[in-house]
Formats: C-alpha cells, structure tokens, sequence
C-alpha cells in the first residue's frame, strides 16, 4: 500500500464521527485562542491600567478580573470537552478497527494460522489498536492547537516588538531540523519495539496455553530462561528508542530554554538602550511559553506519532492479507444436499511445500455411506478430509458434493453442510449448555437438551452442580476426555448435517469411555454420509468401505473382511495392532 493510500485508510476512519471530531477541534481552538486572550489582558493591564485614576483603574481590574476568570472557566470546559469526548471518540474509533481486524481474522484461512502465533496476532488487536486510538485523538488536536499558539503568539509578539521576535524565532529552524532528524531514527525503533512485544505476547500465550505440559515436565525454570531471552531482546530494542527518544527530549527541552534565555538577555539589553518598555519584555516573556509550548507539545506527539504509526502499520499489514480461500462471485447457497462425494484426481501439497502430500486422488461415496480412512502417520488422511469443507483448497482436480464443485457453494452454506468430531476437543470457556447451542445458535434449551441425550451426555451433565448451567472452564478444563467428546458430539447432533467426519475421535480415550462415544457416534453416523480416519481399526469393522492410504495414494479399498483376505497392507496393519493389544492385555 502507497503512503498515499495508507493515510487515506487513517483518515477514512474518521468518518464516522466527523461531527464529534469538528466539534472536539473547535473547543481545542477556543481553549488555544483564550491562552493567548489572557497575556494580551495583562498587558493592557501593565500597560494602560495602572496609569489610571484609581477609580477608573479600581473598576476596570475587576471588571478584567472578572472577564479572565469566566475566560478560564471556558477553557477548564473546553480542557473536559477535549479529553472526554476527545478519548471517547479515539475509542470508538479503536472499536471500530478491532472490530474489522477481528472481523477479518475470522476469514482468514488454516494456511494462515499455520504460520502464524496466537499471541503476535492478539498484540496486533490490543497493544497496537490502543495506540493508534491515541493518535488518533491527540494526533490532530495537537496539531491543530500547536499551530494556532505558536502562530498566535509569532503574530503578537511581532506586534510587540519585532527585533526581539526574530530573536526567538532564530532557534525555530534548528529545532525543526532537529525533530526531523530524530523522527525517522524512531521510527524504526518504535516498529522494532512492537515486533519484540508481539513476540513476548506469543511466548506468553503458548507458555500459558500448555502450563500442564510445563508442570508435569518440571519445566518452570526453562520456561523462565526463555521468557527471560525473549524480554531482554525486547529491553534491548528499547534502549535504542529510549536513547533516541532521549536525545529528542534533551535537545528540544534544551533549546526551548535557550529561546527564554535568549529572548530574556535580548530584551534586558534593548530596555537599557531604551528601545524597549519592561512591561513589554514582561508581555513577551508571558507570550513566550505560547512560542515554545508548541514545540514541547510536538516532542510528546513526535513519540506518539511513532508508536501509533508503527501500529496502524502493522494493522494494516493483516488487513492486507488476502483471504486464499473465499466465496467465488458466482457462489451458490446451498441448503440441502444428499451427500453423495466425489474426488476427481485430486491432488494437494502446504504452502511452501513441493511435495505433494495427496496426488492423484479418485474417490467416490455414495450418499448415506460409511467410509474408514486408515493407514501410516502423514499419509494424508487428515488432509482428505479437510478438503471437503475447503478449510484447505486442492492443488489439483476437484471435489464435488451431489455432483456440485464445493468451489461453486458458498463456504458457510458447504460448512453448514459438514459436521466434525475431532480428537483434539476444542470447548470454550462458558457452560455446558453455551458449548452445546455453538452447534446450532438460536436453537432452543430443549433442543439442545435432546442432542445430549442423543449423545449419551445427558446423564453426566445432570450430575454436574448446576447441569447444563455448569461453567466447564478454558476448554472445558473441568471436564473428563470422554465428557468432553461427547459435547462435541451433542454439538453436532444439534447442527444436524447430512455429512459427517470424525478424525480419530476415539483414540485417546480409555476402553470405557470409548464404547460410549462409540455408541454415540454410530447412533449420530445413521443415515449420513460419514467418513471416519481410524486408529484403532476394532472401530471400524462395520465399515461399509475402507480405504488404506499409503503415502502411493489409496492403496486398497473394501470391507474389511475383503481387505484381511487380500493379506495386503491392511491385513498387515490389522494383526500388528492386534498382537500390540495382546500384549499390553498380557
């Protein structure tokens, strides 16, 4: 994306809230034009009032008194006005891109998150989003006032006396060229400082996420030491902004006191030859805090320019990232199919990857078949059946639902149309009834009452404290592994899909716990078409066909009587798992 473009992306988010916006920038206006009414008053003060007759001045005071004190009250409600509405409106604005990012991440395919980590891409939502929400508040009010002060008071103090105006206005140039300098030295250290705190974000998350593994290893020291590397790099990325960052301050701070220094021994000496009143150096030096407070106003904006450009710009690196799989623009919504599959000389290899991991691929399943995939570790069963649903899309040939590509449907309408049961049991964090309902949103308590019976869970549930109302934890923490399996298969009962799959739903379940997600599954796979990758090959001798994979492709393919007869790799694989379970029996 051009810089153009990048800032008519800031900008356009703006929008929204022009009205908020406008009415911010004009009370950050009139709280700057009373900072320059008041010096303004004390002059005339100094200056007219005093030589007054007592009366006359007596009354004039308080009626200037009473004006400046009003004049401040305004500014005390355009200071509220500015910093209330002003955050308000950065974040509604930072909702606004959490909400799109967010939104965008849900499109995003599995090949993206296979080379992504969690915890980088949640900075991305929190850490950055809450800077750029700071930019964009303070970013054009800071603007905005520093110009009309330094402006406001160039022009009085000109008015005032000139020679001492260029005086002051000496240093401006240097201090410009100074902030310029420093600017583009901090900008890549603050880019550096948000990479090295994504990274300790995604150190965290996976440390946390597998704090039991960690526990059951010992593992607490090792898992320091790297922590430990990871915030020393991020120490180290920013002592190089910090010393920028100091050198920016330093030199400015200093060079803005050199201006009052300046102005201060100027003005002493025209008043000794005369051509200069004291109660104008008194005005000038009022006014020169409007003249230089700008300048330290932009050290403070420079640093948050920084920190939220090199956000927005890491934003708008995901927002960039095009979706590899979405619906084509002639995409069908399907409702209904019957659930006849067909794979035509399909072929599939990862990013990155030239190896072909399915080559050549043909498969037919009849509608309310079932279908067992077995065979070694990585050949590629797992990634047969992930291409139904496309979360990953075929390198080569085609895979049709009823005779339709599933290219040609639209991806909720196909993803409505399959439902998985998984090895690995994702459940969130909530209760037992919230996690059943994520089948089927907007189903009924009853409803999602009969999946449960249907799925053998019924009984379990109503033993839990509060039932269906039980808080399971993160990932369903306080629950057992065939517990767990059996929500998920309430989840799918409630959803109600014509085709099914099941990846190893069994195998790391104990002989118990097994028979009864067993039951449950056969009870779900009537009269569907249901494709089931098995490890434990006791599952699947019902199965009305089998299918070997071998890293050659569909090795062998029949009942499972048929398979044992041919004595090929299936029969090989039987008695091997066999003899195994014989000998752990013995």
């Amino acid at each position: 994306m051009t810089n153009r473009n990048k800032w008519k992306k800031f900008f356009s988010y703006y929008r929204p809230y022009r009205g908020l916006f406008f009415s911010d920038m004009f009370f950050a206006i009139l709280g700057a034009g009373i900072t320059l009414a008041i010096p303004l008053i004390v002059r005339y003060i100094t200056n007219y009032v005093v030589n007054m007759e007592t009366d006359e001045a007596f009354r004039t005071i308080i009626r200037l008194g009473i004006m400046m004190f009003g004049l401040v009250l305004i500014e005390c409600f355009c200071n509220f006005y500015i910093t209330f509405f002003g955050h308000m409106m950065g974040a509604k604005m930072e909702f606004d891109m959490r909400n799109e990012i967010f939104a965008h991440y849900q499109k995003l395919s599995f090949t993206f998150y296979d080379n992504q980590k969690v915890g980088q891409l949640m900075s991305r939502v929190t850490n950055d989003l809450f800077d750029i929400s700071e930019l964009f508040h303070h970013g054009p009010e800071d603007v905005v006032i520093s110009l009309i002060k330094f402006t406001g008071s160039f022009i009085i103090l000109a008015g005032v006396n000139i020679k001492l105006t260029a005086v002051a206005f000496l240093f401006v140039p240097v201090m410009a060229i100074y902030a310029f300098y420093f600017n583009g030295r901090m900008k890549s250290a603050f880019r550096q400082n948000r990479a090295k705190i994504a990274e300790i974000n995604a150190q965290i998350e996976d440390n946390l996420s597998g704090i039991r593994v960690v526990k059951s290893f010992a593992n607490e020291d090792i898992e320091l030491a790297k922590f430990n590397e990871g915030n020393s790099r991020f120490v180290e990325s920013k002592r190089n902004s910090y010393r920028y960052l100091g050198a920016f301050h330093s030199g400015l701070g200093g060079m803005t006191t050199m201006v009052t220094i300046g102005v201060l021994i100027s003005g002493a000496l025209f008043i000794t030859q005369g051509s200069m009143r004291i109660t104008d150096l008194i005005t000038f030096l009022l006014y020169i805090n409007n003249f230089t407070e700008p300048v330290k106003k932009l050290m403070t904006f420079t640093e948050q320019f920084q920190n939220g450009y090199s956000g927005f710009e890491r934003f708008l690196e995901i927002i960039a990232v095009e979706p590899d799989i979405k619906d084509s623009e002639n995409a069908a919504e399907v409702e209904h199919v019957n659930g006849e599959i067909e794979f035509r000389g399909v072929s599939f290899s990862y990013e990155d990857n030239a190896e072909k991991v399915l080559d050549g691929i043909d498969l037919h399943v009849n509608a309310g078949e079932y279908i067992a995939l077995v065979g070694s570790s990585g050949a590629g069963k797992t990634t047969l059946c992930s291409l139904i649903p496309r979360f990953y899309d075929v390198s080569g040939g085609s895979i049709s639902i009823d005779g339709m590509d599933i290219r040609e449907m639209k991806l909720k309408s196909l993803r409505n149309l399959v439902g998985m049961v998984q090895q690995d049991v994702y459940l969130f964090a909530g209760t037992v009834i919230d996690n059943i309902l994520y089948g089927k949103p907007g189903a009924t308590r009853e409803e999602a009452v009969e999946a449960a019976k249907n799925a053998n869970a019924h009984d379990f549930i109503m033993g839990l404290p509060k039932g269906y109302d039980t808080d399971i934890g993160q990932r369903g923490i306080k629950l057992s592994g065939g517990q767990k399996q059996r929500l998920s298969i309430a989840r799918v009962f409630l959803k109600n899909p014509p085709i099914l799959i099941f990846d190893e739903a069994t195998s790391a379940l104990d002989n118990e716990s097994e028979k009864v997600v067993q039951d449950s599954l056969e009870k779900l796979a009537k009269n569907r078409t249901t494709l089931v990758i098995a490890h434990r090959l006791s599952t699947i001798r019902n199965a009305q066909k089998i299918l070997v994979l071998t890293d050659e492709g569909i090795a062998e393919q029949g009942t499972h009587d048929e398979l044992i007869r041919k004595k090929g790799v299936y029969e090989g694989l039987y008695h091997m798992q066999f003899e195994r379970n014989q000998s752990l029996a013995e």
